[in-house]
Formats: structure tokens, sequence, C-alpha cells
């Protein structure tokens, strides 16, 4: 053999080795229903993952690996995104968040109108309770700061965050029902571009939660103007969602057209019992906005109760000032007898929720800080109002005094026919409206929703299997590129080479929530496998306290 002949041998065994190489994979999926998050139908193959991403999608059996999944006919699909996580705080008690990754979250967005920055001292001495409360110290200041962090200690899931408009209000005007002048405005635009900056992926409100009220819309166009000009999206819980929703949807729609800016409307629903039915209204007018050009899309986490502050219930004048001057004015007898008659009085000026119940039995006291409300937790306000001997109304003051304001509580005020007609929409994802939990630790001895450990399997449970509305391959899609598109996350949502290894394996058969209104601190089961960046944090159904998770961030985001 030639000395030539030699070396086309050793180039051709090297070109062999490197292909081989390259076939090479971390982890093969095999023998999986593959959901590819598109909505079409699944279809048969294997997933190879190197490096965190997904390197090829095919017959993989010849293919190298150093790891093998066999998911004989189980459900292979994109990890879901939940639209709205509320983990901000409590990602830095469990980072594992136990309650996300057993439902198939592996992407949170998160920062409801309040978000985790930017801070200052007096937001912080404000909101003291909530950061005593999970043992939390805020050493931080900006997005950038906090971003950090989270890195630093690592995480189980991936999470991006808004700006709140409420806090950036915060930082400028404190908690006091004031408009800014020019020169505030401007200081709360500059707020806005430093964490658009920093990675922030847009601007959100809350309108119902003082001080947010306060804020005129223009105030709003203002500050989601400049999200847009860093490619943001503007996201919100809207300023009424029952009497004046109609009103509402036009509200988020002007600030999405005079700002340029996409709309997200957070946990669509219609709230109230004289309003039950009006959802094919709701539908009616988001569907002539899209068809008119406006971007606009919604998120529904689809139980009959909403979760929220019980101060929710005082009119937003009361709020002035803050939580501490709130507590003053219920211990005020005359002032307190102002809020009483407001609260017993119709009125579309803002959202009175207590004109939302049917009574005071609608209402469940979830999450308490004074140790000595505690037994609480989980009874209805006709519960705690008959244990006290008071009227209704005087328990929830008494509590909110009781508890500085702390109290969250869940409210039953949706019909069922009306979550699931904003679920089947083509332009709803999925959202979990609530902070990641564990049955453990100071976590789990709180009263949430079951939303917070249920959401993503009990559509898959009560709307897939069961009831029908859905396909499999729609509600994976909710789960998946449908909100990946929404926050423009190019790379993750779909299972397609290049992308990033989210992945989940179940069997749509076995998957189903566990947590109750009674007994909401349960894991959902039957998630087998969930990868997030490539790594299980889930295997063979039991948590691997793997933090593989990245902070996401936006398109404005500068080194």
């Amino acid at each position: 053999m030639t000395i030539a002949h030699r070396f086309i041998l050793f180039v051709l065994l090297a070109l062999s080795v490197s292909v081989c190489a390259a076939q090479s994979f971390d982890l093969v999926i095999i023998n999986g229903h593959i959901i590819d998050g598109t909505g079409s139908p699944w279809y048969s193959g294997d997933v190879g993952i190197r490096n965190g991403r997904i390197a090829a999608i095919g017959n993989l059996s010849e293919s190298a690996r150093k790891k093998t999944i066999d998911a004989h006919g189980k459900a292979v699909a994109p990890g879901f995104i939940d639209m709205l996580g509320q983990s901000e705080a409590t990602i830095l008690v469990d980072p594992r968040l136990p309650s996300k990754i057993y439902q198939g979250i592996t992407t949170e967005i998160t920062g409801e109108g309040g978000s985790a920055a930017p801070l200052n001292d007096a937001i912080i001495e404000a909101d003291r309770a909530g950061y005593e409360h999970l043992k939390i110290t805020p050493d931080w200041r900006t997005f950038r700061q906090f971003f950090t962090r989270l890195e630093k200690q690592g995480m189980g899931i991936n999470l991006a965050s808004y700006v709140g408009a409420t806090q950036v209000r915060r930082m400028v005007l404190g908690d006091d029902d004031k408009q800014p002048n020019p020169g505030q405005l401007e200081k709360m635009k500059s707020l806005v571009r430093d964490a658009m900056h920093d990675g922030a992926v847009g601007v959100s409100t809350s309108l119902e939660y003082a001080p947010a009220p306060y804020a005129k819309t223009e105030e709003l166009i203002a500050l989601a103007g400049e999200a847009a000009r860093f490619g943001g999206i503007y996201a919100t819980h809207m300023r009424n969602e029952s009497d004046t929703i109609l009103e509402s949807i036009d509200e988020a729609l002007r600030i999405g057209r005079e700002a340029h800016v996409p709309v997200e409307i957070w946990h669509l629903k219609v709230a109230g019992k004289a309003n039950w039915g009006r959802m094919p209204e709701v539908v009616a007018r988001i569907n002539q906005a899209r068809a008119q050009g406006a971007d606009v899309s919604a998120d529904t986490y689809a139980y009959p109760a909403w979760f929220n502050s019980m101060s929710a219930f005082i009119p937003p004048w009361a709020h002035d000032g803050g939580d501490a001057k709130l507590i003053e004015r219920l211990k005020d007898p005359a002032t307190r007898a102002r809020i009483r008659k407001d609260m017993e009085t119709p009125s579309k000026d803002w959202d009175n929720e207590w004109q939302e119940i049917p009574g005071p039995e609608a209402v469940m006291i979830g999450v308490v800080q004074n140790s000595a409300l505690k037994q609480f937790q989980g009874k209805r306000l006709s519960e705690v109002a008959k244990t006290w001997n008071k009227d209704p109304m005087d328990a929830l003051f008494d509590l909110l005094v009781e508890d500085k304001a702390f109290t969250a509580c869940a409210v039953f005020g949706m019909s069922e026919p009306d979550v699931t007609l904003a679920l089947q929409q083509p332009w709803v994802s999925v959202d979990n409206d609530s902070s990641g939990a564990s049955p453990e630790g100071i976590l789990g001895e709180e009263h949430p929703h079951p939303r917070a450990y249920g959401t993503f399997p009990r559509v898959l449970r009560k709307y897939v299997r069961e009831e029908k509305k859905l396909t499999l391959e729609d509600a994976i899609r909710k789960f998946s590129a449908l909100p990946a598109q929404r926050m423009r996350l190019a790379d993750r949502g779909v299972l397609k080479q290049g992308m990033w290894a989210d992945v989940v394996i179940f069997d749509p058969e076995a998957i189903r929530d566990l947590a109750t209104f009674d007994n909401p601190n349960q894991l959902s089961q039957g998630m087998e496998f969930v990868l997030v960046n490539g790594v299980p944090v889930i295997e063979g159904g039991k948590m691997t306290g793997a933090l593989p998770g990245k902070v996401l961030r936006g398109a404005g985001y500068t080194p």
C-alpha cells in the first residue's frame, strides 16, 4: 500500500469516526408518540439530545448514546410553559419548584403588575411582611442583580419576567393615589427601559390591586410604549373582569394599539354570578379585534375560583398610602362604615368582588401570616364569621386587620361553561397564576389554590380525557408552541432539531391532578420524565433535585 493510499484510508477512517461522534447523543428517547407542540397529530420516532438541545429526531436505533429512555406508547411532548407563574419569591425558598415540575412545567413567565425588580428601600419596608413570611432577604435592586442571584443558586425550571407597571409606579410615587407629573413619568419610563436592558420581556399591569387602579390609561400607554421599543409585550390583569369587562378589554386593546405592542390578557374570565354566560361576548370582542389586526391573545387556569389578596374586596380609595393606611381606616369606625357602604353598593367604577359572590361561603381563606390565624386556612369566611360570632363583612375586615392585610383567599365566582369556552379558543394558552410550591417546609404550611399543583394535568384529565373538550394535540399546543410564539421564545415550545430540550414524557391515560380546594398540597401524578435543557428534573416519576433552569431574557437585553 502506497503512502498516498495510507493517507486516504486514514482520512476516511477519521471521517467515519467524526460522523459517528456527531451522531453520539447524551440521551435518546425511543418508542414514544411524539406530539411536537404545533397541534399536528402524533408521530413515531426517536429524539436524540446532545448538549442540552434536540440534536436529531428520526430512527436513531444505530446511534451511540450515553443513556436511553424507552417511552413505549407514551406521549413525548415539549415542556409546558406557564404563562403566569408568580414564583419570583418562592424560587428563592425551594428552587426545585416541585409543584411546577410535577405538572410538566419547564418554563415560567412571571411579574404580574408587581415584579421582583426594580426595588428600593421604601418598597422593601412596605412589603416586609411578605419577605419575612418566606424568610427572604431582598439583596437585589435591579433585574440584572435578581437574575444573577437566580443563576448563582440554580433553578429547577426556566424563568422569564415582565417588569410591573405597578412596580415602577411605586418606585416613583409610592403607594399614593396621585398622578405623575411629566418628570415623574419620564423617570418611570426610564425604569422600564433599564428593566428591558436587564432582560425583562415586557411591561405588565394588575389593574385591580392598589396602587395600580390609580394609573390612568395614558400612563400605561407611555410605559408599554417603552417596552415595545425593545421587542416587549404588554400583559394585563385587566381593570375589571366582571360588569365592565368589555370596556376593560377595549382599554387593553387601546394600550396595544397606541403603544404598538402585542397584548396578552391574563387569566381570561367573567367574574360574578350576574355575568355568568357572558364569555361568548368576551370571545366575540377579542375575535373582532384580531380580525381587525390587533395582536391580542389570552390565557386561563381553567378553575371556577380565582385566588388573590383578601384586601381586593376593599375599594381602591381605601388603599391610598398602602397597607398600613388601609388598616388604620379599617380600625376607624366612620371610615369602616364608608368602606362597608361602598362594598354593599353595586358599582361599575371598580371591580367590587363583594358583589360578585353569592355569599361569604364562596370565600376560602388561603394563606395567612399571623400564626394565630392559621386555624382558618382552608376555612370559609362564613365559618370564620361564625367562630368569631361576627357579621361576615366585619369578619373580613378584622381578618385583614389581624393579618396586616396579608391574607390571600380563593373566591368562587365563575361558571364552568364560561371557563370551558375560554379554554377552547385557539388563541388561549394556559397559566398557573400561582407561585411554585412544595408539600414540605414553609411552603407546605400554606393553603394555596389547587391550581398551584394541578392546572396542566387537570386540563389533560378533565378537558381532554374525560370531557373531550380538547384533543390531546390541542392541549399540548396550548401548553407549548402557542405560549412560546407569544413570548418570542424562538428556540423552545416545539420538538424540533436545534431547539432546547425541554421535554416531558407521560401516559395520557394516567396523568392527573390530585390537588383539591380542601387539600391542595398534593403533587400531580403521571409525569414520568421531565427534562429541562436536556437534564432530567423528574426521572422515573421521582424528583432528581437537579437545577438546570435558565433565566430567559427578552429581546432588549444588553449583556
